[in-house]
């Protein structure tokens, strides 16, 4: 349930240049998410996920990976409630890239809550 698998990370290069050429984004203070649904035959998972982090404004490998490990864990932990049961429901799949575009690396709870906020917000989207 509280899992993020392999098969949820999105590596295939050419359903990343899909996502960045034709996927809608939005912003959602510090991250900013593009987001396209794909056919079923590409996916066995109701989402994919990318992670990104400026390698321009966190020069240090530590500090890059410490964002996408809060990232990533903000993510497990919200998707099931807020992302998985709308896509089941609607049998849809989805593929979704998260990059953070934040100044400074805050606290894992603000991770958390503006990743709820982004969910909701992608949930919307999905929804129109």
């Amino acid at each position: 349930m509280y899992t993020f698998k392999k098969e949820e990370r999105l590596c295939n290069k050419k359903l990343i240049d899909e996502l960045f050429h034709k996927g809608s984004s939005f912003l959602c203070y510090p991250f900013k998410a593009s987001w396209l649904l794909v056919d079923d035959a590409v996916q066995t998972v109701p989402a994919q996920l990318l992670i990104s982090v400026s390698k321009r404004r966190y020069k240090h490998a530590v500090d890059r990976n410490l964002v996408k490990r809060r990232l990533r864990e903000a993510y497990r932990l919200n998707k099931q409630q807020h992302l998985y049961e709308l896509l089941v429901g609607s049998n849809k799949k989805i593929i979704i890239s998260i990059g953070y575009i934040g100044k400074q690396i805050e606290s894992y709870e603000l991770f958390d809550k503006k990743m709820l906020k982004l969910l909701k917000q992608l949930s919307e989207e999905l929804t129109k």
